[in-house]
């Protein structure tokens, strides 16, 4: 496991195509934040990759960030865990924006469940190019 710190959180690499991001209490994610999130995960994981979304802090996106959000090719699942109904509320929301791909997302209430469904969805991926 290492842990890659930034100002506006951490990501922390689980296994080689597995990350956990954790975003800060009260940070405003903008485009050039996303940017730089999108060129860490490409470069510290295996594509294609899941992302473990743990929101235990508040935290917005700014209107361009909320377009661009996961919009890399390379990510096959986002399991978020939501401690609270507002996030999931707000996390529901950004899944239905208009994309090109659909994600592959679920909301959990449990970091261990959400793990696990992220291992599921990797090896059935993995399964599936090999």
């Amino acid at each position: 496991m290492r842990i890659l710190e930034f100002p506006y959180g951490k990501i922390i690499i689980l296994q080689k195509s597995i990350a956990e991001v954790i975003i800060n209490e009260g940070v405003v994610m903008d485009e050039v934040m996303i940017d730089h999130y999108h060129d860490v995960l490409r470069f510290n994981l295996e594509a294609p990759f899941s992302l473990l979304v743990n929101k235990k802090h508040s935290y917005s996106y700014d209107f361009n960030a909320q377009k661009n959000l996961a919009t890399i090719n390379e990510i096959a699942a986002m399991a978020v865990v939501a401690y609270n109904k507002v996030t999931s509320m707000t996390t529901q929301m950004l899944d239905k924006l208009p994309r090109k791909e659909k994600w592959n997302l679920k909301i959990f209430s449990d970091r261990e469940e959400a793990l696990k469904w992220l291992i599921y969805e990797q090896e059935k991926r993995d399964k599936s190019i090999g």
